[in-house]
């Protein structure tokens, strides 16, 4: 807990520093409405004040260069002949030597400034790069300070919660502690929205627990452990998953755009081995939910192991609905993130369109794309 708690404020002190360098949220008006906006801190506006101050040196040397084409000496020209070219009174005319000579240092210059350019940009995007990490750091801490187990709790009398690792729609996920097993886990927390009628309260429960019971039975190097699932209260229950250090294969692509082939290879390879395992347990199971916010990166690069987490769309393939030969039908059609599904789960007619196992190979080959 001493340790956690160094951390937590660590990590706040980085992110005040950053504030002014990087950027903060700043509580602005617009008409009635206070609205938070951002505002970029001074490493952005140094940068792109030299990057204002290279336009106007690379206007100003295509100025120059268009004026000494103007000035340049005929080709024939000897010393007999009349200089005909019109040249500005005061000017003197130039001589072969001397254009080439001015020439040669307006190119020498032009390409000064390009480099230049070029590594102001190199800068900007790892700039940007750390801003999106610090807006992320700071939403992290919003979270974390409004959240109702900000207070290190002890669930379940086990699982001492350390800090918050992310937010989504009705859950939190906790960087949690496990007293009995002494291992670190992630402890992610459903809560349910008070004002939810009971019925719809009854089926995320439903929902939830047909997570767990597909999770649970799942045992996989390449998959994230389900260790237990409990009620905390009325309005809210834990599941505990194993903990897995580093951001998603989504976060990554987002941040570097593209992956080099041999990591890429590797990650494709492991999730595979993920997908064979669950195409030869019995029953088979479908992720039916395969992309990159999905696959963690365990070390936090691409040159480590990944793990297959998030069932909540899932399907299980037993022999009541499930034929080798057509499928099985898709009864959530809607559901998933649709640029990583196959064209049979938009397929609309008057029976549910069918699915296999073959859902999961395509996604794959999206992320590969992707990647």
């Amino acid at each position: 807990l001493q340790q956690s708690e160094l951390v937590k404020k660590t990590t706040r002190q980085k992110c005040m520093e950053n504030r002014l360098r990087l950027g903060q949220f700043v509580t602005q008006r617009q008409g009635a409405q206070f609205v938070e906006n951002w505002v970029d801190g001074w490493a952005f506006t140094d940068l792109m004040k030299n990057q204002e101050k290279i336009s106007g040196e690379k206007e100003d040397i295509d100025r120059s260069r268009r004026i000494l084409v103007k000035r340049k000496p005929p080709a024939n020209i000897n010393k007999n002949s009349k200089h005909d070219t019109f040249i500005k009174p005061g000017e003197k005319p130039l001589s072969i030597i001397e254009y080439y000579e001015q020439d040669e240092i307006l190119k020498l210059r032009q390409a000064a400034l390009k480099k230049e350019d070029a590594d102001l940009q190199l800068e900007l995007e790892k700039l940007e790069r750390e801003r999106n990490l610090h807006i992320r750091e700071l939403k992290r801490i919003h979270n974390e300070d409004n959240s109702r187990f900000k207070e290190h709790p002890i669930l379940a009398e086990r699982y001492l919660l350390l800090s918050l690792l992310g937010k989504g729609g009705f859950s939190e996920v906790h960087k949690g502690f496990d007293l009995k097993e002494q291992r670190y886990v992630a402890c992610k927390i459903h809560q349910l929205n008070k004002e939810w009628k009971e019925d719809k309260k009854a089926n995320y429960i439903k929902h939830a627990l047909r997570e767990y019971n597909i999770h649970k039975s799942l045992n996989h190097p390449r998959i994230v452990r389900l260790y237990d699932v409990f009620e905390i209260d009325n309005n809210s229950f834990c599941t505990v998953l194993e903990y897995c250090e580093g951001n998603d294969l989504d976060f990554y692509l987002k941040q570097n755009k593209s992956i080099p082939e041999k990591e890429a290879r590797s990650i494709i390879c492991q999730t595979v081995s993920a997908l064979k395992y669950l195409n030869e347990i019995k029953p088979p199971v479908i992720h039916y939910d395969l992309k990159p916010g999905n696959i963690l990166l365990g070390s936090g690069s691409v040159s480590g192991e990944i793990k297959i987490t998030d069932f909540g769309l899932s399907k299980i393939m037993d022999d009541e609905f499930y034929s080798p030969d057509i499928g099985m039908d898709l009864t959530s059609q809607g559901a998933g993130t649709y640029w990583y599904l196959p064209p049979e789960c938009f397929v609309v007619g008057k029976t549910p369109p069918k699915i296999s196992s073959k859902v999961d190979v395509w996604s794959v080959g999206v992320i590969f794309y992707q990647c």
